[in-house]
């Protein structure tokens, strides 16, 4: 008897197949067709034979009941022998066909939502995905590290507790008679607090339909904290830049309105006056140029040089650009040029300008009657060394 099924079913089963052949066998001997004797011995005859082919019968299904529980597992079971159950054999096989197909498709939608997740790890934004009742259903690595680690089906304010944030998420929720009543997207300003406060850009937007994890809403974070910075030091440079410019152009107003008027005659104030301009203009100058520069390096902040500068050539215009300022005070600039230097690859108008930085700053600290010293040599194979002393 199988071990799976209890003795009432197996003693029911028996009797069920056996009710045919007995009453069968009660009516002829009912009718004296058949003897007592006889009736009997083909009654036992036909209950053994019943209790053989039931036993068989039984422990096919029972086999195929454990067969198609097995199939749920993670493997894949042996097919059983159901030779005494044909049907159910065709059962068997059809039942292993469609479990077979269902962890292909299983496998794949796990592949794909491996996949989507590696692309929303991927995301340089932080990226929270909520369902209908505003909890988290998914976050990305830039998520987390920006935010910490969320455990799931959380509400979203138990990460972000931003008021206006989570009003506008709950008006791309809303709903009323079974339609969205509010925008589909919506972006809000916030500060992050922490060990330094983050300015973030969040954009929240409404899927047209709930993802099978239930995300409805995504809302990225976008780090705009470098923008900003960049934002207040641009402003603070545009002022300070404009207020070093309006005090030398109010100054050399007030001079020329003073050589106009009260010191048009005056020779020696306008002697005077004409050198102060001069000073001030030179400034505005030198600032311009500044600026100049700044701009010309923002451009090509990203762009690396490719052009061999000759250093040797570049050091000789910087001393002879700067010789009449450092004869003025009385100081003599030498350059000790190897002749083995090679090349450089860089801008030759950068270098020029790098350079002539550094040696004007010495000869403005230079004692008179001494030497500055240019000195330029190789250092190795691909190096080389330039010294202002």
């Amino acid at each position: 008897m199988p071990d799976e099924l209890p003795l009432r079913r197996y003693v029911s089963a028996n009797l069920v197949a056996l009710a045919p052949s007995g009453a069968a066998l009660a009516i002829l001997y009912g009718m004296g067709a058949l003897a007592g004797r006889h009736a009997l011995a083909a009654l036992l005859g036909i209950a053994l034979v019943t209790a053989i082919l039931v036993h068989r019968y039984l422990g096919s299904l029972s086999r195929f009941a454990r067969f198609v529980s097995e199939l749920s597992g993670e493997q894949e079971p042996v097919m059983p022998r159901l030779r005494f159950a044909p049907a159910t054999e065709e059962l068997a096989t059809a039942a292993a066909t469609l479990a077979a197909g269902w962890r292909r498709q299983r496998a794949s939608i796990d592949n794909l939502a491996a996949s989507a997740q590696a692309i929303v790890d991927g995301l340089p934004d932080a990226l929270i995905a909520v369902d209908r009742q505003r909890r988290i259903v998914r976050t990305n690595r830039a998520a987390v590290a920006l935010l910490g680690a969320s455990p799931p089906d959380r509400d979203l304010s138990t990460t972000l507790r931003h008021p206006e944030l989570l009003a506008a998420i709950d008006s791309l929720l809303a709903t009323a008679d079974g339609n969205y009543v509010g925008p589909n997207q919506v972006a809000v300003d916030l500060v992050l607090s922490g060990t330094s406060e983050r300015d973030v850009v969040a954009h929240a937007r409404r899927l047209p339909r709930a993802a099978a994890d239930g995300s409805l809403a995504l809302i990225v974070l976008h780090d705009t904290t470098a923008l900003r910075r960049a934002e207040r030091m641009r402003a603070d440079f545009v002022a300070n830049a404009s207020h070093e410019l309006k005090t030398p152009i109010a100054g050399i107003t007030g001079f020329i309105e003073t050589l106009l008027g009260p010191a048009r005659d005056d020779a020696a104030a306008r002697e005077r006056f004409l050198g102060i301009m001069a000073e001030q203009a030179d400034r505005m100058r030198r600032l311009v140029d500044d600026l100049l520069m700044l701009s010309r390096i923002e451009q090509h902040e990203h762009a690396r040089p490719d052009t061999p500068v000759d250093l040797g050539r570049v050091l000789e215009s910087v001393r002879d650009l700067l010789q009449l300022k450092a004869s003025s005070r009385k100081v003599a600039i030498e350059l000790l040029i190897d002749p083995a230097l090679p090349q450089a690859i860089g801008d030759a108008d950068e270098l020029t300008v790098v350079f002539q930085n550094l040696v004007d700053n010495a000869l403005k600290y230079a004692r008179p009657a001494t030497t500055v010293k240019v000195a330029a040599r190789p250092l190795g194979a691909e190096r080389l060394a330039i010294a202002v002393s």
